[in-house]
């Protein structure tokens, strides 16, 4: 039965996309099929860009350190830094420009940049190595690449054909971002010439193939997940309007999660233009620093990966801050423990926690659980998000399955991503003819609509919202010449979720410690894909194997991890 909150929450959504209302749908045919599209969005994220940094040009939307920008100021520097990446760089329609930073203003007004110069915004996870930074800057045939220092020094001496132009985090846009910044009208000359079914971005996921594919947008999909979003927060303005406790300032939300990640970069950066949105940076996470920003700035939305949110709340200087101002406390990219909801909801009476899932190929648009159905259901990922989503769940040959049974989570949305860039066969794979995507997630649907995701299909460790492929990391262990055969397989971690183990058997006559291994692995890969030393076994003997003569995972992770599983 469809709970009072469920009742409400559809009212208020059937109101606002009626006819003439500000989320109206029209059909937009795709995959021969006619899917919904927001009537009203804007065309590109350029047009977004305009209209809505015009709209609340004089609010604050920046505060990064000592750096406090409004929408117009945002706006203004990101005109002058189109007009760079134009004259000086050469950036024309189309082309890809990655950004290989961490989080700050001028990563944002970068971003806003490029899209608004005509290119498409290429998200280099800033977690890579300087390899990883270079084979994502090759895939997308990048020309052009902007980076900080640190990600610059990485890509010193790699195999990539890219200009790499270094910009800094301090001081003015005008300073940091100098070696891309000019004077001109690039940026309004481009409104005309950009349109829904135009590149907008690549972000990089973590397949069951080993290395990242690039996962590419067209406008039309981003623009509309982010109004999917917009959307979203409207309904719950409304709730609680009704409830008697419309909010009274401008809506504040904390960054911590990073802007390369779609959970960052959709509905945190993007859909904050739409709600008028200030977003307070912090450059590394910190719980009692995040404490002392949230307090501050007023922070009233907080979302990250769920040990963000609990590290907050179980933090032993909690009580010493004012955090009245947030009302919600989000997690996605990670299942959350049913421990940290009730932690979280204990610590923060006057607050809810809340759950999103969507991917990076869905633009982070998917399902929402709120408030007191997520209190009722934490174990569930929530109904799927109005009014653009569509759920099923089907077999190995696409077959709809009948409610309640498990199978593959998939999606139909025009928010989807269009493709993996020069990888039609992934792309093939990865949608049925009629336009679901396939997450790779199985899972149910109950009988009131909510999704259970209960496992993977793909062989993927997510440690803290980070996708870590077991097939990338054995790969980086086979690379060692001693090494015979090797597992890698995620155990459970109360603080990062799930974290990644291996297990390894040498080749006769060679030796290796489990130290020695986790030192070599640390040359070849980010640092979070690396198992700790403790999460490392050596095997005296060879691996136990299916009938298919594949390594069997399950039964080596129980033999070897046993007393550190659920």
């Amino acid at each position: 039965m469809p709970t009072e909150l469920d009742n409400s929450l559809n009212t208020i959504m059937d109101a606002l996309t009626a006819p003439g209302q500000p989320f109206e749908t029209e059909d937009f045919e795709q995959f021969g099929q006619q899917l919904p599209v927001f009537k009203n969005a804007p065309p590109s994220l350029a047009h977004y860009f305009a209209h809505f940094c015009q709209e609340n040009k004089d609010m604050t939307f920046l505060v990064d350190g000592d750096i406090r920008l409004t929408f117009g100021e945002c706006w203004e520097a990101a005109t002058h830094v189109a007009a760079g990446l134009a004259q000086n760089h050469g950036v024309k329609k189309g082309d890809r420009v990655g950004i290989a930073a961490r989080n700050s203003a001028n990563w944002i007004i970068a971003y806003m940049g490029i899209i608004m110069s005509g290119g498409c915004a290429t998200l280099l996870n800033g977690f890579w190595t300087g390899d990883e930074l270079a084979y994502g800057v090759r895939l997308a045939e990048c020309d052009l690449v902007l980076a900080d220092s640190g990600r610059a020094k990485r890509l010193e001496g790699t195999d990539h054909p890219a200009k790499v132009v270094v910009f800094g985090h301090d001081g003015p846009a005008s300073s940091g971002l100098a070696p891309i910044w000019a004077d001109g009208s690039t940026a309004m000359d481009m409104l005309a010439e950009i349109g829904p079914d135009d590149m907008a971005t690549i972000l990089y996921t973590s397949g069951s193939t080993g290395q990242s594919k690039g996962a590419w947008s067209d406008h039309r999909g981003v623009v509309n997940a982010i109004f999917s979003y917009v959307s979203q927060s409207a309904m719950a303005k409304i709730l609680l309007t009704q409830q008697g406790s419309e909010p009274k300032d401008q809506p504040c939300a904390l960054i911590a999660v990073p802007l390369f990640h779609v959970t960052g970069e959709v509905p945190l950066f993007l859909q904050s233009y739409g709600i008028a949105r200030k977003l307070v940076l912090m450059p590394k996470w910190d719980a009692l620093e995040a404490l002392r920003l949230m307090e501050a700035e007023k922070v009233s939305y907080f979302v990250g990966v769920p040990l963000m949110s609990f590290e907050i709340a179980t933090h032993p200087d909690r009580a010493n801050f004012d955090l009245s101002a947030c009302k919600s406390f989000a997690a996605g990219g990670a299942p959350r423990p049913v421990d940290h909801v009730n932690k979280i909801k204990t610590a923060f009476p006057e607050g809810f926690p809340l759950l999103g899932y969507g991917l990076t190929e869905t633009n982070g648009v998917g399902c929402g659980n709120f408030n007191e159905n997520y209190m009722a259901k934490p174990n569930s990922t929530g109904k799927a998000s109005r009014p653009l989503v569509e759920i099923a769940i089907l077999d190995d040959d696409g077959n709809h399955l009948a409610q309640g049974s498990i199978g593959e989570v998939c999606f139909r949305t025009v928010a989807n991503f269009r493709g993996y860039w020069k990888n039609d066969d992934a792309t093939n794979a990865a949608f049925t003819e009629d336009g679901f995507f396939r997450t790779g997630d199985l899972g149910y649907l109950d009988e009131d609509e909510y999704l259970f995701i209960v496992d993977r299909k793909k062989d993927i460790i997510i440690r803290g919202g980070e996708n870590i492929t077991c097939i990338e990391v054995e790969a980086g262990i086979y690379a060692h010449e001693g090494v015979a055969e090797c597992s890698v397989f995620g155990i459970p971690d109360e603080r990062m979720g799930e974290i990644p183990a291996a297990v390894y058997h040498m080749k006769e006559g060679h030796s290796l410690t489990p130290e020695q291994l986790r030192e070599f692995m640390c040359e070849k890969l980010a640092p979070f894909k690396v198992p700790m030393v403790e999460h490392i076994w050596m095997s005296d003997k060879a691996l136990p194997r299916l009938g298919t003569q594949k390594i069997d995972k399950r039964t080596v992770r129980t033999m070897f991890a046993a007393d550190l599983l659920d």
